[in-house]
């Protein structure tokens, strides 16, 4: 017997760039409705809304009394916390783009709000649903690692102003180094350049983690070519595995010459964005724990803070 499920009613806050993604994945999927946008800007806001037969709103309040059952935060970071506390005051489950906010204090706030009433909080860390992170992570279930080592550059984005590289992109590496060794940073060691920008737009961050793995992150602005590769060494196998093509190669059985045996891994092709709201329907609708829960967020920013000294 099937059983049928009232579709959920989904906002999206902020009509910039990702949230423009999440409206999109959210018209596809066939468990919820998009019934609201808000975007203080109202031509963007009804731009994006009538894309989709939603409702256009500007202000904050109007969103937060739109009768909503979930939502997406992908406005600035800075406005993260007092939005999504007042939806999960008004009982209502949150997405929230990464970072988790743009304090401590306030990701903290948003998890105390979460448990207080009863509300899923996600973080869209997005690169735990890449198919070839899920591929690397099972390929090295069980296996000792040794090391892991991430590369995320690319040419300056003229949209970015109010953060630098390691809050924009490391935050997901970092995210990432968590998620496949199940383990948090112990040593974190940064170095830290400014070309374009005031704030920093290129790091190099060094970690070691409480189960003694050490780990590598490359990123910057001064790239002008995009690059997201993942490296991981373990007891028996080396694997890499590239972030945008999703190509993974496995490295094993190494010869008393120095060569290895290679194959490629199978990364099945699926778009991660749609994956993580499946994945956050999936915890609305079953009470478990969200798949990137307020928690990882938090950790994720607090070594992001670490590594700029703050």
């Amino acid at each position: 017997m099937t059983i049928h499920q009232t579709p959920l009613k989904i906002g999206v806050a902020g009509a910039g760039v990702m949230g423009r993604n999440h409206a999109r994945v959210l018209a596809e999927l066939r468990d919820v409705e998009l019934t609201t946008v808000f975007d203080p800007d109202a031509v963007t806001a009804e731009g994006v809304a009538a894309a989709y037969g939603a409702t256009a709103v500007t202000t904050a309040e109007a969103f937060v009394a739109a009768g909503l059952d979930a939502a997406v935060i992908a406005t600035p970071n800075r406005y993260h916390a007092e939005l999504g506390v007042a939806l999960l005051n008004a009982g209502v489950h949150v997405l929230v783009e990464k970072p988790i906010a743009a304090t401590v204090a306030d990701a903290q706030a948003m998890i105390d709000a979460a448990r207080a009433n009863d509300r899923v909080l996600m973080v869209g860390h997005v690169e735990r649903f890449n198919p070839a992170v899920e591929t690397v992570k099972r390929a090295i279930d069980g296996d000792e690692i040794i090391s892991i080592q991430i590369t995320r550059v690319g040419p300056f984005p003229p949209r970015m102003g109010e953060v630098g590289v390691v809050i924009d992109l490391a935050v997901h590496d970092i995210d990432i180094i968590r998620h496949l060794t199940g383990s948090e940073m112990t040593e974190v060691q940064s170095l830290l350049g400014h070309t374009h920008a005031s704030r920093e737009d290129s790091a190099l961050l060094q970690f070691r983690m409480d189960n003694g793995v050490i780990a590598h992150i490359t990123t910057n602005w001064v790239t002008p070519y995009k690059t997201r590769v993942l490296q991981v060494a373990t007891k028996n196998r080396f694997i890499v595995a590239d972030l945008i093509t999703r190509q993974v190669t496995e490295f094993f059985g190494q010869q008393p010459d120095g060569s290895y045996s290679t194959r490629m891994l199978n990364a099945w092709p699926a778009e991660p964005l749609k994956k993580e709201h499946e994945a956050f329907i999936h915890a609305i609708r079953t009470g478990e724990t969200a798949a990137v829960s307020g928690e990882d967020g938090l950790r994720n920013l607090e070594v992001a803070l670490r590594c700029l000294g703050e």
